[in-house]
């Protein structure tokens, strides 16, 4: 396949591995505050950020849209044409007003950011790949498959970079997705089931949504766990197996799912986990992969809280804390390129 020269450019040497867009928020007459979910929140962790002095408009990278031929790399034309009905978008995103839209501010207003979002997904895969690790602050829409969408998922965001360094990056060959947020990923189980090169792991509550039978045949190594776990048993479990699964496997790349779901008072994950377990969670999935040397990819998910953005970016800040990201090269005096020095 041709290299898509929109989503896979270079990335100057100055910006963090870190992609957004303002695109990415979902601000729409107040009908995003039909679904629990915190549709700015987003732009509130780069907000955080910047606040910090982590990100600045210079070294964060743009995301781009994704393009329908991007997504012909995973999805299939008629799902894609489906998207063109606001009671199907109405239904996947689950703000039932869309239904009342014209399709075309559905398509400018809730699937453009969505389609923004996963553009930056595919374009972190390639740069953890060259960088060590990288963030989308959005994606991880693991409930959508090649021609199903569901649960505020319309785009396969993470199939899609899978795919995408398969294809098209030299040397990328197995990849181990672990899917963290408090709901089973069961579009990209879906799209892998048959797929040798793709590991996947995933932790959930086993009560809610989607409880896809048929899905749950592609996870490697499950964890089902019960209303109400605690902080203190879900790392245990979440260190054990990221050990396990990264020792039994080890892949080209981490696809990390790092959804807040779990976050105590959740109305949809039903877990107890603290702010700061969330914190000690994404440090122990990052250490595992870093240091074995394995490239990272971590997208936001799920987490329907307005403390969500705060946590996620206080996540990213104690990350670099401990030396698991940051500018992790310099540039050489010479002719000027980068060198890896960790």
């Amino acid at each position: 396949l041709p290299l898509q020269p929109t989503l896979y450019t270079e990335v100057p040497a100055r910006c963090l591995p870190i992609v957004y867009s303002p695109e990415y928020n979902i601000t729409f007459l107040g009908l995003e505050k039909l679904h629990p979910f915190d549709a700015g929140k987003w732009g509130k962790v780069v907000h955080f950020l910047k606040e910090e002095q982590f990100l600045t408009d210079d070294n964060i990278v743009e995301a781009r849209e994704a393009s329908e031929e991007d997504l012909l790399v995973v999805h299939t034309r008629r799902y894609l044409n489906k998207l063109k009905w606001s009671l199907v978008v109405a239904t996947i995103t689950e703000i039932p007003p869309l239904l009342f839209l014209p399709n075309f501010l559905v398509q400018r207003k809730v699937l453009r950011p969505l389609r923004t979002q996963t553009g930056g997904t595919i374009m972190a895969g390639k740069l953890a790949i060259e960088r060590g690790w990288a963030i989308n602050v959005g994606g991880g829409f693991h409930h959508c498959s090649s021609d199903k969408g569901g649960g505020f998922c319309a785009y396969a965001d993470i199939t899609l970079s899978i795919k995408f360094l398969f294809e098209r990056v030299e040397g990328v060959s197995k990849a181990t997705i672990i899917d963290l947020d408090a709901h089973q990923g069961n579009g990209h189980e879906r799209d892998f089931l048959e797929d040798r090169r793709v590991y996947i792991m995933d932790v959930y509550n086993r009560y809610i949504y989607p409880g896809d039978g048929y899905a749950k045949r592609a996870i490697k190594r499950k964890v089902e766990l019960d209303w109400g776990t605690e902080d203190q048993e879900y790392l245990q479990k979440v260190e054990l197996h990221c050990e396990g699964a990264l020792n039994e496997v080890r892949p080209d790349i981490v696809v990390y799912n790092a959804g807040t779901d779990i976050l105590d008072g959740d109305p949809l994950g039903g877990l107890a986990i603290s702010p700061q377990g969330i914190i000690k969670r994404d440090e122990i999935v990052f250490r595992a992969a870093r240091r074995r040397g394995i490239p990272i990819l971590m997208v936001t998910s799920g987490g329907y809280q307005r403390k969500t953005a705060r946590i996620i970016a206080d996540s990213i800040l104690n990350l670099q804390r401990q030396g698991l990201v940051g500018l992790v090269f310099c540039i050489s005096e010479v002719g000027g390129q980068v060198l890896n020095t960790v």
